[in-house]
């Protein structure tokens, strides 16, 4: 564990992080509906600009009594529940790195594509998810807050496992704070210090970023850019498409409430 703080101390760019207030936001997606009483010419539709919906989970496992945030906590059997369902309806889940190249460079994805998406990094995501994904074939995409890691919720053995099984890891800043309060050191910091620092532990891309509780500005974006990522996520609504904007990919959060039925009316919206 001292190793693994000196190496974070080695890659932080400077400052210490500013204590984070946590909110529960999203950014709210709009959509306009046409109507055309005048015929007009035909609308023409990239053919990779295909919207691909990408799930929020954090914690699949059974709450605590204290949870202070117990709708955070999906339940394993209703987790296997969503994933059996949705391979019944002919979701196949692939990285979001995969749903980029098909978007940027017109790689090939499966007929109904989905990402699933893991914030923060708990233990329950390599005691339950990994397995379950596993026997799928089916890759996560795990959005690490450093800080777990280094308290050790996570192992770095158990993310090395993951990653050799096809889990994509991203940048979920070092200590989840909100981004928009930050100094300009301290957001530089969260936001290209976590990502040197995944990059040089694991040896992996860390092509995207997740914004802590979905909180973002004009300062944050910028940083984002700055760092070098591809792409980021937020909370929202309804399937991603690159006319969000690279840098502000919705997803579709489950809560633990949902169950199979809630997932099935959040994806069915959108069809």
């Amino acid at each position: 564990m001292a190793k693994l703080t000196l190496l974070l101390a080695a890659v932080a760019l400077t400052g210490c992080s500013a204590e984070a207030r946590q909110s529960e936001t999203a950014t709210v997606i709009t959509h306009t509906a046409r109507v055309n009483a005048v015929p007009s010419k035909p609308r023409i539709v990239h053919p990779h600009n295909r919207p691909v919906p990408i799930l929020m989970y954090h914690v699949v496992g059974t709450p605590p009594p204290d949870a202070p945030f117990p709708g955070l906590y999906v339940r394993r059997a209703d987790f296997a529940g969503q994933l059996a369902w949705l391979r019944a309806h002919g979701y196949h889940a692939v990285s979001l790195r995969r749903v980029y190249d098909y978007w940027k460079r017109g790689y090939a994805l499966p007929q109904r594509p989905i990402v699933l998406t893991f914030d923060d990094g708990y233990p329950e995501d390599y005691t339950n998810v990994r397995p379950l994904l596993a026997h799928r074939h089916w890759p996560g995409v795990l959005n690490l807050a450093v800080r777990n890691l280094l308290d050790g919720k996570l192992t770095v053995p158990q993310i090395r496992l993951m990653i050799r099984q096809g889990w994509e890891i991203d940048a979920h800043t070092i200590n989840h704070p909100d981004l928009t309060t930050l100094g300009s050191t301290t957001l530089r910091h969260e936001v290209a210090g976590s990502r040197v620092w995944i990059r040089r532990r694991f040896h992996v891309p860390v092509a995207f970023f997740c914004y802590p509780s979905g909180r973002y500005d004009a300062r944050v974006l910028a940083a984002v850019r700055a760092a070098g990522f591809l792409g980021a996520t937020i909370e929202g609504f309804g399937p991603a498409s690159p006319r969000d904007g690279l840098l502000t990919l919705p997803r579709i959060r489950v809560d633990g409430s949902d169950g199979v039925s809630g997932l099935a009316a959040k994806l069915g919206a959108y069809r």
